[in-house]
């Protein structure tokens, strides 16, 4: 036999066994919840990908809840599972439940969003740059006000987690050197539509019936969706008397833009588990180490980029 089939079959037997060992492996997913078109999104890619991987996934649905995380995990660590997917309400409070998970040999990776632990406790963090989504959004603003002086209305997501604190930096980050542009008002809308909707009818009131609004700045498209309908019940005209940018690129503002009444999102894709599994396949496989992040694309969109296109195209993918 030569060298060259010798090498062939080994690669062969190689990519068999990495198959054969991750074929079966139990992963538990503890999911956020389903605040937003998004998180529904990433729920039915998880599925997908963990069934065409032929990976058992165990979900729980923690409604918001931090104390259902940790309960959810301690319940993945107690069953034995192989591997832990988490998707971290807040980004604090997770030491002593991923010490768990690390004592029982069990690797953590996170999804889309930051803890405040020590690295040493998971194995990788899938995710986009949330400070750079920010400043993304906030550069749009800075080009289309130009000179001319902008309020600002900022609706905030989760309190204490990750997107909301640094989605938040990167937007100040980029207005910061323009001083015609200012945040006159800022308040948490939970990353949710209804409440988006809500915070945002106060601030019409208390911004001379939103005519004194230049513009709002959310932390998620939901809130946005939210916010458009309140700009609209107020007898304004949302993508003109206020112009609206968000963060996720889910199909509803797709569908805003096309009707004019958002002007921009910037995409976060749904999919981290593919990466995620990508990375625990590797290490179950021969116990490859992962980067401690791997980021995933971000992209802006505005109404010039075919919003109804867009929206056709990501309709059925689970928002």
């Amino acid at each position: 036999m030569t060298i060259k089939t010798l090498l062939g079959t080994a690669a062969f037997l190689a990519v068999s066994a990495t198959g054969a060992f991750a074929e079966g492996e139990t992963v538990g997913f503890s999911q956020i919840g389903s605040e937003s078109g998004w998180r529904a999104a990433e729920t039915t890619l998880t599925r997908q990908q963990a069934e065409e991987r032929g990976i058992q996934l165990q979900f729980s649905d923690a409604q918001q809840k931090q104390e259902n995380q940790i309960a959810a995990i301690r319940s993945f660590v107690a069953q034995g599972v192989d591997a832990i997917l988490l998707a971290p309400v807040v980004a604090t409070g997770w030491d002593s439940v991923l010490q768990e998970a690390k004592e029982a040999e069990i690797p953590v990776v996170l999804l889309d969003r930051q803890v405040d632990s020590s690295e040493d406790l998971y194995l990788t963090a899938v995710g986009s740059n949330l400070v750079h989504e920010g400043e993304v959004a906030g550069e749009w603003l800075v080009n289309e006000v130009g000179d001319r002086e902008c309020r600002i209305v900022e609706l905030q997501g989760t309190t204490g987690s990750s997107p909301a604190i640094d989605r938040k930096t990167g937007f100040e980050n980029a207005i910061k050197d323009h001083a015609n542009l200012s945040i006159v008002r800022s308040q948490t809308g939970d990353f949710t539509r209804a409440l988006g909707k809500e915070v945002m009818e106060s601030f019409i009131q208390a911004e001379n019936g939103g005519r004194d609004i230049c513009a709002l700045y959310a932390h998620n498209d939901d809130m946005a969706v939210g916010a458009i309908q309140a700009i609209k019940e107020a007898g304004l005209k949302p993508g003109e008397d206020i112009l609206v940018v968000s963060i996720d690129a889910v199909p509803d503002i797709f569908k805003a833009m096309a009707d004019g009444e958002a002007n921009a999102t910037v995409e976060l894709t749904p999919n981290m588990a593919g990466p995620a599994f990508d990375a625990l396949e590797a290490y179950w496989a021969d116990g490859t180490m992962p980067p401690k992040f791997i980021q995933t694309e971000s992209k802006l969109f505005t109404q010039a980029d075919d919003p109804a296109g867009e929206y056709e195209r990501r309709k059925g993918l689970g928002y």
